[in-house]
C-alpha cells in the first residue's frame, strides 16, 4: 500500500474573503503614519509637476511655435523660460519620488521586523501542543517568506493604491480643463475593464490561497527531510524522498502557474483597452481639427494622448496592486491565524512574582487530562519536603511526565491545585516559576554557537571560570580540551558534531549553572554508554545536594538512593517509599525491578 504523504494536505482554501485582516494589519501602519504621509505629500506634488509637462507642451505647439514667424513676437525667450520651467518640474518630480522610495523603504523594513518579532514572541508562548501538531517547516514560512511578501503590500502597496487613484483623478481633471469630448473617448474604457476585473476576482483568490498552502506543504516537507537526512540514508530512501518533493514541488508550480495566468489577465486587458482608446483618441482628434464651432488644435491633441497615456498606466499599476493584495490577503490569514493561536499558558491579571523558593511541593487532589475524553491523572496528592529527591517510575503513560510538566506549568490542572512552598503556581508569573526550575530532557537540544554559549544559556551573566566549574563537574572539559578553539568552539545545529553523550553532559553543565531550586530529570541517563553514564551521575548527585528533584526513570538502577520512590498506575500512585520500602513490599515496584534484572 502506498505510503500517505502527510505534507500533500492543504489547509482550508473556501474562507470567505473579509476586510479584517487588512484593518488588523493598520495597527503597524498607524506607527509609521508620519513617514508614510510626508511620503504620500511627495508623491503628491511629484505627479502634479509631471501632469503640468504636458499643458506647458501644449501651450508651446499652440502659441509659441505657432507665433514664431510672427513679428515683435518673444517667442524664443518664451521657448527658453518654459524649457527651464519643464526640466526644473522634471527635477523636482525625480528627487521627490526618490524621496518617498527612500521613505517607504524604511517603513516597508520597520514593518518587517515588527510583525516577524510580534510573531516570533507569540511563537515562544505556544504550547507545545502546537508544535507536536505541525510540521515546522510550515510555521518557518510564515516567519520568513510570508511576512516578506506581506511588508511591501502594507508599506508601499497602501501608498500606492491611494496615489494611483488620486492620480487618475488629477488626471482627469487634467483631461477636462483641456477638451471635454476628448476625456469622455479616454474614459470610455473602463466599463470594459470592471467587468473582467470582476468576473475573474474570486477565481484570482482561490489560486493565490492554493500558492501559498503548496508552498507551505512544499516548505515543510523539505524542513523535515533535512532534520531526517541520517535516517533517508541509512535506509536508502532517497530515490522515494526525491519522489514525493517533486510531486509537492509540481504541485506547487502548476498552483503559481494557474495564479499567474489569472493574474495576467487583467494586465493585457489594459494594454489593449489602452492602445484602442489612444488610437482612437488620435482618429477622432483629427476628425474634430477641421470643425467649425468647437475646434480641436494640434497642441489639445498631443496633450490629450499624453494624458491618455499617463490615465491608463495607473489603471495597470492598480491591476498589479489588485494581483499583489489578492496574494497579501492569503498570507496575512495565515500569518493572523498563526497569532490567533491560543497560548493557553497565561500568567493570571494578578500574577505576581514567585520569592525565592526552598523547595516544598504540594499536589492537592490533582485531576488531569489532555483532552475532556479521558483523564491522565485523577485526584493525585502528595507532599514532598525541601531538598527531597523523589523518583517517578511505572509503566509508559501513566502520567509521570504529566505530574512534572504540571509542577513546571507547561500545562494547567483541571481540578486541584500544585503548590510551590504554599504558593500556587496558576497565580505566580510564568518567568519566576521556570527561572527556578531546572529540567533535563532525554533529547536535550543543543544550540548553534560556541561551546561556552551552550553551557551560559542556562545563566546569562555566568562567568569564564563558573562556565568552566559547572564543564568539570559533569567532565565536559575533557572532550571540550579536544577541540580545536576549546569553550570557544563553534558547535552546528543541534550539536552536528558532539556525540549523544556528549551533548547530554553539555547539557548537565548547562542545567549545573542555572542553579535551579527544584530539579526535573525526565529519562536524562538514557541512550548513552556506561562510562558517560558515570560522568552523568556525578553530575546528578551534585545536582540532587540540597534541592528538590523528581527523577523519571526507567532504568531503575540509577534511582535506587532516592528518598522516596513512587510507582504511577492508573491516574495515582500505587506505592510509595525507599527503594528497600518498596522492595520488601513485592509489589508493582518489586515486579518492575525484578523484571529489569532478568533482562541484563
Amino acid at each position: 500500500m502506498a505510503q500517505r504523504n502527510k505534507y500533500d494536505i492543504d489547509e482550508r482554501l473556501e474562507t470567505p474573503f473579509s476586510l479584517k485582516h487588512l484593518k488588523r494589519s493598520f495597527i503597524y501602519i498607524r506607527r509609521h503614519i508620519k513617514k508614510m504621509s510626508i511620503a504620500f505629500f511627495a508623491s503628491v506634488v511629484s505627479s502634479v509637476l509631471a501632469l503640468s509637462i504636458p499643458k506647458i507642451l501644449e501651450y508651446v505647439i499652440d502659441h509659441v511655435i505657432g507665433t514664431a514667424a510672427e513679428p515683435g513676437t518673444h517667442s524664443i525667450r518664451e521657448l527658453i523660460v518654459l524649457a527651464c520651467l519643464s526640466a526644473a518640474a522634471i527635477a523636482i518630480s525625480i528627487f521627490l519620488a526618490r524621496l518617498r522610495t527612500k521613505l517607504m523603504t524604511e517603513v516597508g523594513q520597520d514593518i518587517i521586523f515588527e510583525i516577524r518579532s510580534d510573531l516570533f514572541t507569540h511563537m515562544q508562548a505556544l504550547p507545545f501542543s502546537y508544535y507536536d501538531n505541525r510540521p515546522h517547516g510550515k510555521i518557518l514560512v510564515r516567519v520568513v517568506q510570508y511576512v516578506n511578501s506581506v511588508s511591501n503590500m502594507l508599506s508601499n502597496g497602501i501608498i500606492d493604491f491611494i496615489l494611483e487613484i488620486f492620480n487618475m483623478l488629477l488626471i482627469v481633471v487634467f483631461m477636462l480643463t483641456t477638451n471635454i469630448r476628448l476625456s469622455l473617448v479616454v474614459l470610455a474604457g473602463l466599463p470594459i475593464l470592471f467587468i473582467v476585473l470582476f468576473s475573474i476576482k474570486p477565481a484570482q483568490r482561490r489560486a493565490w490561497q492554493s500558492v501559498s498552502n503548496k508552498n507551505s506543504n512544499l516548505h515543510a516537507y523539505a524542513a523535515e527531510c533535512i532534520n531526517g537526512m541520517r535516517i533517508t540514508q541509512i535506509f536508502t530512501r532517497e530515490n522515494k524522498n526525491e519522489e514525493i518533493f517533486e510531486a509537492l514541488a509540481m504541485k506547487s508550480r502548476r498552483a503559481h502557474f494557474k495564479a499567474g495566468m489569472l493574474s495576467n489577465l487583467v494586465q493585457p486587458t489594459v494594454d489593449v483597452i489602452a492602445q484602442v482608446i489612444f488610437s482612437f483618441l488620435y482618429l477622432v482628434g483629427i476628425l474634430w481639427t477641421g470643425k467649425s464651432g468647437d475646434p480641436v488644435s494640434f497642441g489639445v491633441i498631443f496633450a490629450m494622448g499624453n494624458y491618455s497615456w499617463r490615465f491608463w498606466q495607473p489603471i495597470s499599476r492598480l491591476s498589479n496592486i489588485y494581483n499583489d493584495f489578492l496574494n497579501t490577503i492569503a498570507y496575512l490569514e495565515r500569518i493572523f491565524e498563526m497569532m490567533d493561536e491560543p497560548t493557553i499558558i497565561n500568567d493570571a491579571p494578578d500574577a505576581y512574582e514567585l520569592p525565592e523558593i526552598v523547595g516544598e511541593v504540594v499536589f492537592e487532589n490533582v485531576t488531569f487530562g489532555y483532552d475532556e475524553s479521558a483523564s491522565v491523572l485523577e485526584n493525585l496528592s502528595f507532599t514532598i519536603k525541601p531538598g527531597m529527591s523523589v523518583a517517578l517510575v511505572g509503566p509508559t503513560g501513566a502520567g509521570k511526565t504529566t505530574i512534572v510538566n504540571l509542577l513546571s506549568r507547561f500545562y494547567d490542572v483541571t481540578g486541584g491545585s500544585v503548590k510551590i512552598d504554599g504558593h500556587d503556581v496558576s497565580k505566580v508569573t510564568l518567568h519566576s516559576l521556570r527561572s527556578q526550575m531546572g529540567i533535563m530532557l532525554q533529547d536535550s537540544f543543543i544550540f548553534s554557537g560556541m561551546v561556552e554559549e551552550n553551557i551560559r544559556y542556562g545563566r546569562l551573566d555566568a562567568t569564564q571560570e563558573q562556565i568552566e566549574r559547572a564543564a568539570a563537574i559533569v567532565h565536559v572539559n575533557e572532550f571540550v580540551a579536544k577541540m580545536e578553539d576549546g569553550y570557544r568552539t563553534e558547535i552546528k545545529e543541534n550539536g552536528g558534531r558532539l556525540s549523544q553523550g556528549q551533548k547530554q553532559l553539555l547539557a548537565f553543565a548547562r542545567t549545573i549553572i542555572a542553579d535551579p531550586k527544584i530539579l526535573i530529570l525526565d529519562e536524562a541517563t538514557s541512550s548513552i554508554d556506561t562510562k558517560t553514564e558515570l560522568y552523568v551521575q556525578e553530575g546528578i548527585n551534585h545536582l540532587l545536594a540540597n534541592r528538590t528533584s523528581f527523577i523519571i526513570a526507567h532504568r531503575l538502577s540509577t534511582i535506587r538512593e532516592c528518598d522516596m520512590i513512587m510507582y504511577i498506575k492508573d491516574g495515582g500512585i500505587s506505592e510509595c517509599g525507599t527503594h528497600e520500602e518498596l522492595m520488601a513490599k513485592r509489589g508493582d515496584y518489586y515486579a518492575m525491578y525484578t523484571s529489569q534484572l532478568l533482562e541484563l
